[in-house]
């Protein structure tokens, strides 16, 4: 039961921290217009919307699709990653009463668990 306890406790704590800096990221890349995902190319080559954005000599990679590619893949790793929490929540919760700790330690919900 500790084991249980404390790896849904560590993973909760994980995934909530993942699905906050997911969020932060979505808001800076939506608030700069995706010009923070080119920052190590040279601005100069780079039109004011990254989502306009051609690929040049001067950038590593290409740029056409960061934008759009980057939200779509952190929207569904966001919304995962705050599923995760949850679960590892419930999971925490369980542990607890099975250890008979808090206020629904000692009632029915542990036999009905």
């Amino acid at each position: 039961h500790w084991t249980l306890l404390s790896v849904s406790l560590l993973n909760c704590l994980l995934s909530t921290a993942c699905s906050v800096g997911l969020a932060l990221a979505i808001a800076l890349t939506v608030h700069s217009r995706g010009m923070h995902l080119v920052r190590g190319c040279d601005s100069s080559a780079l039109p004011d919307d990254a989502r306009a954005a051609i690929a040049t000599n001067d950038c590593p990679f290409n740029t056409t699709r960061i934008y759009d590619t980057a939200l779509a893949l952190w929207f569904p790793a966001m919304l995962l990653a705050a599923a995760e929490a949850v679960l590892s929540g419930r999971c925490c919760l369980v542990a607890l009463i099975f250890r008979g700790i808090g206020p629904c330690g000692r009632s029915y919900s542990k036999e009905q668990v």
